[in-house]
């Protein structure tokens, strides 16, 4: 599904935006509605605390995809294992896990 910027958006990608309300969000993309030209966001971080953690629908034309950076430090991959338990989505932590038991051999 294309957003505003040509970008085409699919489910997990990290979006930033401005819900209808005006609140500053940046979270994931849980699921898309291609027909209404909409997704559902999992908020992560916001100006209004009270979305955090909740899933808000929003149209494409409302997020931007922030691209993901090719390596992260050990703090993000906590930050990220984190928010994958308490999202319950266990292949997202596994694959945190490693990710941060790599960098962690790597260094020892």
């Amino acid at each position: 599904m294309l957003n505003t910027n040509q970008t085409i958006l699919k489910t997990s990608d990290w979006v930033k935006g401005v819900s209808r309300h005006g609140e500053l969000i940046i979270g994931f993309v849980e699921s898309m509605n291609v027909a209404k030209e909409a997704v559902n966001v999992t908020v992560v971080k916001s100006d209004n605390e009270e979305l955090i953690g909740r899933t808000i629908p929003m149209s494409v034309k409302q997020v931007e995809n922030i691209p993901s950076g090719h390596t992260k430090d050990a703090g993000q991959l906590e930050f990220l294992i984190d928010l994958a338990l308490s999202t319950g989505d266990e292949e997202w932590f596994i694959e945190l896990s490693a990710e941060l038991n790599e960098k962690i051999q790597t260094v020892n």
